[in-house]
């Protein structure tokens, strides 16, 4: 489908309470079924609970674990002459940043626990210590880039 013209980047506002662009990009992750106000709650939830628990600055663990889960490189799947290839690529930053909040957020989901603000603040804590399942997902894509190296003049 033709766009008539350059492709335009959208920027991302900052939210009002802390006015930080990345806490904006996790909650319209989080936002389910066009329930912003509810994604809100859950996000400054979480952030409380840190700074209750840690008596740090919750921005700061938040961009720390987002930090330690971006990944650099990851595979993608190219089709040759009919057989399929993981194909490790490099991953520019903002795409990078774009999983590792995604990967953050699937891992707090399928976290037991009480509600999703609880389990979303303790899985940002263990990110930001490195460990937990999103540290663990980041440790995974290496894997599997650095098992198909060989594949890697498929780009």
């Amino acid at each position: 489908m033709s766009r008539r013209g350059p492709a335009e980047k959208k920027t991302v506002k900052p939210d009002p309470f802390y006015r930080n662009r990345v806490v904006n990009m996790v909650i319209n992750r989080i936002l389910k079924h066009g329930k912003k106000s509810l994604a809100y709650k859950i996000l400054y939830r979480a952030m409380k609970k840190i700074q209750q628990k840690k008596k740090r600055n919750p921005l700061s663990v938040l961009r720390q674990a987002i930090r330690r889960v971006t990944p650099k490189i990851a595979v993608k799947t190219r089709r040759v002459s009919g057989s399929a290839y993981q194909v490790p690529i490099e991953i520019k930053a903002p795409q990078g940043k774009v999983l590792a909040i995604r990967w953050l957020l699937e891992a707090a989901r399928k976290r037991p626990g009480r509600n999703m603000a609880f389990k979303l603040s303790s899985e940002l804590v263990d990110a930001a210590k490195g460990k937990g399942n999103a540290i663990r997902k980041k440790e995974e894509t290496y894997r599997m880039a650095e098992a198909n190296r060989t594949f890697a003049n498929f780009r």
